[in-house]
Parts: structure tokens; sequence; C-alpha cells
């Protein structure tokens, strides 16, 4: 498959082609569709496979000029966030798009700017994220995207309580898509709980299982019913 397949913009297509991707990986070719197609996604696969492509380009495609951010991602790190901001920047560098920025301490820098006001796409980590939202520096009344991106990363560092709290703020219309490399019971309970009927999709290095089913059990082979 190519990403001619998925009937993306020209402008999206050649900056993945500058960004050196000839083809897209197993989570990308499930995930890019589904996300486009409007779906809630809850994804099992590991780093290797170029998550932030796979909800990245369809953000780029979907995004809609609006005051406020068009969609937020939450990454378990200060680090994962800035990386997955410079990334989703590439993405977009040759469409329309309002800049991606990654919630560092842009809050202190600019006290009296909302980060609504110059950016569509936020990367962060839920604490600096509450912290905006706090400070009303980060408005989340328009999102229409919500990634919680390495989900078991963040579980494991306690966020658990901030990440239902940022969902709890954002329109309960909003797509939601998880991406998580184990698929512990709490995680299992946020996508029961946030997620409207989601498509499930696990990817390992042998085989690729795609189903929608409002059961969470996840097999390698396997159909759930």
């Amino acid at each position: 498959m190519k990403f001619e397949d998925f009937s993306l913009s020209k402008e999206t297509l050649k900056s993945i082609s500058i960004m050196g991707y000839e083809e897209p990986t197993p989570i990308q070719v499930s995930a890019i569709p589904m996300v486009m197609g409007g779906a809630d996604l809850v994804g099992q696969a590991r780093q290797e496979q170029r998550k932030t492509a796979a909800f990245g380009i369809p953000i780029v495609e979907l995004h809609r000029k609006g005051k406020n951010p068009f969609a937020i991602i939450l990454e378990p790190t200060r680090e994962l966030a800035v990386q997955v901001a410079q990334e989703m920047i590439k993405i977009g560098a040759k469409k329309k798009y309002r800049r991606t920025t990654g919630l560092r301490r842009h809050v202190h820098r600019y006290p009296d700017k909302g980060l609504e006001k110059r950016c569509g796409c936020c990367c962060g980590y839920p604490g600096r994220v509450i912290d905006h939202i706090k400070r009303k520096t980060l408005l989340l009344s328009d999102i229409k995207i919500v990634v919680l991106d390495e989900a078991d990363e963040m579980l494991d560092m306690g966020f658990i309580e901030d990440i239902e709290s940022i969902l709890k703020t954002t329109p309960p219309e909003r797509q939601t898509l998880l991406f998580s490399a184990t698929m512990p019971q709490p995680i299992m309970n946020i996508a029961k709980r946030y997620m409207r009927n989601p498509e499930k999709i696990r990817i390992n290095t042998k085989d690729l299982v795609v189903h929608k089913s409002n059961r969470f059990s996840m097999r390698c082979g396997t159909r759930t019913r």
C-alpha cells in the first residue's frame, strides 16, 4: 500500500515525502483511514511503528481553522511532547496549517496571551496541560480530536487522574484516539468511559488485528464477537 491510496492532499503527500516516508507502516495502514473517517480508535503498537504519523497525518488533513485549538496530543513526558510537536509541524509544513506547539513553559513566557491564539494543535504532558487550563492560557472548548499517546506510560507515571480531568474539559462529541504498547485495566476503563464504540487495532511484529466491538479483549489472530 502507498500513502497515495489514502486520498491525502498533495501538500501532505509532499511533506511526508520530504520526511522520507516511502510507504506506510502497519499501524498507519489501519489507523489513517479510520481516523479520517471520524472513528474513535484504540491502537496497540510499539514505538517503532511510527504512531505519530498514524494520527498526525489525519489531524493535519482534517484540521479546520478556528479561534481555539483543533486537536490536543497528550504524551507522558515533556521531551516526547516536543518531539511529536516537531513532527506534526513537518507533516503540516506544506498546508495552510496553524502551528503546532509543545506545551513547555510558554505559560510563564506569555502570561497574557492564550496559547489558543497561536496554534491549531497542542502537544503536552498531562501536568503541563492542567497547568495551562488552570491559568486559562489554553482553552479546549473547540477540540475536535484528542490523542492519548503512550497511554500505559502516562498511567505508570501517575497521570490517570489528570488525563480524566483533561478529557472532561473537552467537548463530549470529540474524536478520541488512544495508543498504547500494553492495555492494562485502567487504560481499558478510560476507553470504555470516554470513547464511543472505538475501532481497535493490535499490531506486533508478525500480525495485525483490526476489529470493532464494545468489548476490549484483544487477542492476536482472533476477532472478538
